[in-house]
């Protein structure tokens, strides 16, 4: 993935490693595993591998694992705090995100193990140096609509 510049330009994607300097997630929670294809601010593409090892599944359900849609919104959500992040180089800032609503939200499809889930985010609303972002995303599976839905979400730098 690409590496940080001396001279600030933005990345255009972001491997494990650079997102844990971008998002305060970490396992089991963190739910995207690289982003690639960001545009500055306004798009990106997440990847998320989805495992038989994630936590979930144990009881989500036993006998037919479906990855939670809820955590399918999370992942979308994360995959659009990556782009903001790197758009906006907040690396090693500590910044933390809240969502403050979901909208137009429809699940599509069944995410399970072994599936690859494409989450596209776009942004709606939001600039650099404001706090609250509106954003659009898309989740996929094999060029299937997984999930889709419209969040608006709080950036909260320390001290801030």
């Amino acid at each position: 993935m690409d590496q940080p510049t001396a001279e600030g330009q933005h990345l255009t994607g972001a491997d494990l490693q650079l997102i844990q300097r971008i998002l305060p997630h970490r396992y089991p929670f963190l739910l995207v595993d690289k982003v690639r294809n960001v545009e500055g601010t306004t798009r990106a593409q997440g990847v998320k591998n989805v495992t038989a090892n994630e936590q979930f599944f144990q009881g989500h359900f036993p006998s037919e694992p479906v990855m939670p849609g809820v955590l399918i919104i999370e992942a979308m959500a994360q995959t659009s705090g990556v782009m903001i992040g790197l758009g906006l180089n907040m690396l090693d800032q500590g910044a933390l995100i809240y969502f403050m609503g979901i909208d137009n939200c429809r699940f599509r499809r069944k995410v399970v193990p072994g599936d690859q889930l494409l989450m596209d985010v776009e942004t709606l609303r939001g600039r650099p140096g404001g706090k609250v972002w509106k954003l659009k995303g898309t989740a996929t599976v094999d060029g299937e609509v997984a999930a889709e839905a419209e969040f608006t979400a709080m950036i909260v730098l320390p001290g801030a």
